[in-house]
């Protein structure tokens, strides 16, 4: 009796193994730490470890050629779901998942043609026009920058949402627009992005939004370096127009930088909610440089399509996470919350349900 009651425990062990899904992530340039979209990838695959009990590997290329055998390792492994992250990533998806019609795949922000693969994209464009519109409310100068990291389409969407929302909160407000580079390097050069957000600064940016990657933590940099913009260095035709964060208590730091007619300097963070990143003096009840995030859900996504793996109802083919289901939207927390009143979150509310809505059409280029 001993004996069945041993075999039976062990059957029912081996079962329950054999039922966990399995699930495998490969990351792209920046690694699944870069505070940004490999990040927001990592945490949604990290909840459905924690509540879904799946099982979870993960594969950081050193260098883009690698990705194919750390995709290939999952689907040899019998992996459920390998997951590929990035654009970058879709040739090796797709090759792997043409060799392995019986598994799944995921690939985040690009398509793939393969029936197997659920390509999850997003509508950057629409959380991009309301961080520009909140750009534009708040620039004392009426000139605000966007950083891009590598220029190519997908990039182009958050240029182009951006750049409408600052025109359609003021019609004379100027975006300047650069990008750090055209090949996948452009993703991880934050020395090359703290040089652009200098040039912007000098023609008069005092608030830069940046679709980088870990290449943004370059402009980050250099507005903890510089904190503000002086009246006495803008360019011809730029001068102050307004205030609106002159009741804000400030650090003991901008205080001594920032003496005499100057404003403050802010950027806006993409993918995950990097509004913490502006605190650089530790106290969030001083000034935050983090003006707000533009929020691109991968998490949500991710998880959602773990999720769907657990519960047998995968399904191939695009999916696109917009506003109007949560994909993409603004932060507002304890770190920005001084920055951004009421009366201008109610503002961006109702612009975000026009663009629900269908009334207000976002361009993608």
């Amino acid at each position: 009796m001993k004996k069945f009651l041993t075999l039976a425990l062990a059957v029912s062990i081996s079962l329950a193994a054999a039922q966990t899904v399995r699930v495998g992530v490969a990351y792209d340039a920046g690694g699944k730490f870069d505070k940004s979209f490999n990040q927001s990838a990592y945490e949604g695959s990290l909840r459905a470890s924690k509540k879904l009990g799946i099982q979870l590997k993960d594969f950081e290329p050193s260098d883009p050629s690698q990705v194919i055998q750390g995709v290939r390792s999952f689907a040899n492994e019998g992996f459920d779901l390998t997951i590929g992250v990035g654009f970058a990533n879709n040739a090796s998806i797709s090759q792997v998942a043409k060799e392995n019609p019986d598994l799944y795949f995921g690939l985040v922000d690009d398509i793939s043609d393969q029936k197997n693969v659920a390509s999850l994209t997003f509508s950057e464009q629409e959380g991009s026009y309301l961080v520009g519109y909140l750009a534009a409310m708040n620039s004392s100068t009426g000139v605000v920058g966007f950083v891009g990291g590598m220029d190519i389409p997908l990039i182009h969407k958050f240029e182009a949402g951006y750049t409408a929302g600052v025109k359609a909160a003021n019609p004379k407000a100027r975006v300047i627009a650069q990008y750090v580079g055209t090949t996948p390097d452009a993703w991880n050069n934050p020395g090359k992005a703290k040089e652009i957000a200098g040039s912007m600064r000098a023609k008069g940016a005092d608030i830069i939004f940046a679709a980088a990657g870990g290449s943004g933590n370059g402009v980050i940099d250099y507005i903890k370096q510089t904190q503000c913009v002086r009246a006495a260095n803008l360019p011809a035709g730029v001068r102050f127009a307004s205030d609106n964060f002159k009741a804000v208590n400030k650090s003991a730091a901008y205080t001594k930088a920032c003496t005499g007619n100057t404003r403050p300097m802010f950027f806006i963070g993409v993918d995950s909610n990097q509004n913490y990143l502006g605190d650089f003096d530790g106290k969030p009840t001083t000034m935050n440089h983090g003006l707000t995030s533009m929020l691109k859900r991968v998490d949500n996504a991710v998880y959602q399509l773990i999720n769907d793996v657990k519960e047998d109802k995968f399904r191939g083919g695009s999916r696109v996470f917009g506003l109007k289901d949560g994909g993409v939207g603004y932060a507002v927390d304890q770190y920005n919350k001084a920055l951004i009143s009421s009366a201008q979150v109610i503002k961006v509310e109702g612009i975000k349900a026009r663009i629900i809505s269908g009334k207000i059409k976002v361009p993608t280029k």
